[in-house]
């Protein structure tokens, strides 16, 4: 899904991320800890990304993007998917005061198309009811998968083409699904898993990787706070040497 995002926006604390994508892992486990349903997990953990949403606001933080259903998860048992989509069916427009208040943004990514009507209304309206915040953009990446992804790029490329030129990277940019975002500075991953899981293929190839044991359910601002100031003390390179 294409929009305009204005990607010269800037984060305000000098040498943190300017896109922080985050893989929100532990939900399950948080929960099977408190013999408490996985569902249960899924809730606490959409309580901990609204304040994570919060401390990147305050931070000053452009983009946020939340790998909240990969095109993986449709394996998993049907009640926990159907609860989860109905999690963004019944909770995205409640907070729209929310996104209001803190000038929110927000953005999908993934093909949701294939989502049931409730979901994928619910997507897009709050896209819409959102689209002149112009604050902190918070990017919901459902039914999403890297190489997903990649595939439809190149698909799009190929429908407006009736010769033999070449694609180019520039091509697969031009066709990701919001190609005005920036790529990540920053992917973070919850409750040490060390793997991206399909996420942000194409655009992590410079990203830097953080892994904190912390599961999903638990974060906060501080948590946040921890990542963005262990980036601050990484020196990017882009395959040159510093300077």
């Amino acid at each position: 899904m294409a929009a305009d995002t204005g990607s010269e926006k800037q984060s305000a604390h000098a040498g943190y991320p300017k896109h922080i994508g985050i893989i929100m892992d532990g939900n399950g486990r948080w929960a099977t800890k408190r013999s408490l349903p996985r569902t249960a997990g899924h809730y606490e953990g959409l309580k901990a990304a609204k304040r994570v949403t919060s401390e990147a606001v305050r931070l000053g933080i452009p983009y946020i993007t939340y790998y909240a259903f990969s095109t993986e998860n449709w394996k998993r048992p049907e009640q926990e998917v159907s609860y989860l989509m109905g999690l963004i069916a019944t909770k995205l427009l409640n907070e729209y005061d929310y996104y209001r208040q803190n000038d929110l943004r927000i953005l999908v990514r993934g093909n949701i198309a294939v989502l049931p009507q409730a979901a994928r209304e619910a997507l897009l309206a709050t896209e819409e009811s959102t689209r002149n915040h112009g604050g902190t953009t918070a990017i919901i990446a459902v039914n999403y998968g890297g190489q997903d992804e990649i595939v439809r790029s190149v698909n799009k490329w190929l429908e407006n083409r009736s010769d033999h030129t070449p694609i180019t990277s520039k091509d697969i940019c031009d066709n990701l699904d919001l190609p005005s975002v920036p790529p990540p500075d920053l992917i973070i991953r919850s409750a040490n898993e060390k793997r991206l899981s399909n996420f942000l293929l194409w655009q992590s190839a410079y990203a830097e990787l953080a892994f904190y044991d912390t599961l999903w359910p638990d974060w906060g601002a501080k948590d946040l706070q921890t990542a963005c100031e262990d980036f601050a003390t990484r020196v990017r390179r882009y395959g040159g040497i510093p300077t």
